[in-house]
């Protein structure tokens, strides 16, 4: 396993983690409006602080959830 191999190991890395973190900011905007969508059905008015701390609960919950599906041993 030379140099180059590592570097494109790396940079491999490095672009998953970019994927992986634009598809929580999506799944954190998504989930914003699902909040804020579901406190109208239910007649509620909450300010927008409660509705992205309770999107970015659930965001974080999805995505820990799945995260240990995605190993492989």
């Amino acid at each position: 396993m030379g140099p180059l191999d590592s570097f494109g190991a790396l940079a491999s890395s490095i672009i998953a983690a970019i994927v992986m973190l634009a598809f929580a900011i999506l799944s954190l905007f998504v989930t914003v409006f699902i909040v804020d969508a579901a406190a109208g059905i239910g007649g509620l008015e909450p300010s927008d602080d409660f509705v992205v701390l309770g999107a970015s609960l659930l965001a974080a919950a999805a995505i820990v959830a799945g995260g240990g599906l995605s190993t492989v041993e």
